[in-house]
Parts: C-alpha cells; structure tokens; sequence
C-alpha cells in the first residue's frame, strides 16, 4: 500500500464518483485505477466488454442483472 498524489479536482470528482457508487474513495480510486490498466491492455474491447469480462470472472451472472431495472435501485441493494 502506497500514497499517491493526485490533483485536486481529480480527487474532487473522485469523491463524487465514490458517493454515486457506494464505494469508499479508495474503492474508486482502485477501481478506476483496474478498469484504466485493463482498457490499456485490451484495447480492441470496450469499456462494457471489459466490465462485463470481470464481472463473468468474478462468477456473476451479468444476464441476471440484464433481466431486472436495476437502474432504479442503489447498487448493492435487492428489490423488495
């Protein structure tokens, strides 16, 4: 684990980012970090493909997430 240092209103949208996602800022800034050296590594895929690539590798089911308007609901949260 490290420090590293980002501009300010990098951080500021990073903040933002991380309340609209339900993640701390250290979740984001990791995510956004993943996602970023993934996209480098596989440019011929967009940036849908490579979520839904890790989500299949993480054993979820992307289909299922399709199927229901999860637009609605916080992420994490099931429908009632």
């Amino acid at each position: 684990m490290g420090i590293v240092n980002i501009e300010d209103e990098l951080h500021d949208q990073l903040r933002k980012a991380s309340k609209a996602s339900y993640r701390s800022i250290n979740a984001q800034a990791a995510f956004w970090i993943r996602i970023g050296m993934l996209c480098e590594m596989n440019p011929e895929l967009t940036f849908q493909q490579v979520v839904i690539r890790e989500l299949k590798e993480a054993g979820v089911d992307p289909g299922d997430v399709r199927s229901g308007d999860v637009r609605s609901q916080p992420v994490g949260m099931d429908a009632a």
